[in-house]
């Protein structure tokens, strides 16, 4: 490990950080991410659930986000399985980096710690899912536990903040999987750090620069700041 990766390393963390407090609604950050107006659809789904005895629409979106955070958590168990066989297979991959001139040669210690940091990457992924789908479980359990439209006329603070602690699980749910999505995403980042710090540190940059776009520049923003106006 030389000064260039743990300089690599910082940047790394400390891009993950920022881009995850302004994306989340870190204080002294104005402009509104996409994250924080779906949170605000999310929110008015669930109170609109409040008119209608029909719940089987909510029990189809929860079903259709708990199968989408099933999904990412399978997909990172085999991620993790890839991981540990790399490490099993350490002597091949350097006698493979050694053929190639452009590869920055690390060492075998160095090449362990970043397999290892690549599988706390995928590990955090996991339970990031993990959580996720476990809260939009009591998130249905929550939706269940609305009441009836008849029974919120007769005590409509109650449903009200019933509706309120679906809203506030919900949205918590899709906070663990929005993390764990980041993390998919910047371990393509990562994966430069096996070549080279300094494709680490440009990768990184990229790839935030793509999810940052997508967050607060994209058109998928623009539609909900359109329907919101």
């Amino acid at each position: 490990m030389t000064s260039e990766d743990y300089v690599a390393l910082a940047i790394f963390v400390l891009l993950w950080a920022g881009f995850s407090w302004a994306s989340d609604g870190g204080r002294g950050f104005d402009r509104v991410s996409l994250t924080r107006l779906m949170n605000e659809h999310r929110a008015r789904w669930i109170r609109n659930s409040l008119n209608r005895d029909l719940k089987m629409i909510d029990t189809q979106i929860i079903a259709g986000l708990q199968a989408g955070t099933a999904f990412f958590a399978s997909t990172t168990i085999f991620a993790l399985g890839g991981c540990f066989a790399l490490l099993g297979a350490t002597d091949q991959v350097q006698m493979i980096f050694s053929d190639l001139p452009q590869i920055f040669r690390s060492g075998r210690t160095a090449f362990e710690l970043k397999v290892g940091g690549l599988t706390c990457l995928f590990g955090y992924s996991f339970f990031k899912f993990g959580w996720s789908y476990r809260l939009f479980n009591y998130c249905s359990i929550l939706m269940g536990g609305i009441p009836m439209t008849a029974d919120m006329k007769r005590d409509q603070k109650a449903a009200e903040r019933a509706a309120e602690r679906a809203i506030r699980m919900n949205i918590l749910a899709a906070k663990h999987f929005n993390a764990g999505l980041r993390a998919i995403f910047l371990s393509i980042g990562y994966l430069g750090w096996f070549i080279s710090p300094y494709v680490f540190m440009v990768l990184t940059a990229l790839v935030i620069f793509v999810l940052a776009r997508r967050q607060f520049f994209s058109e998928a923003r623009a539609a909900l700041i359109e329907n919101a106006q």
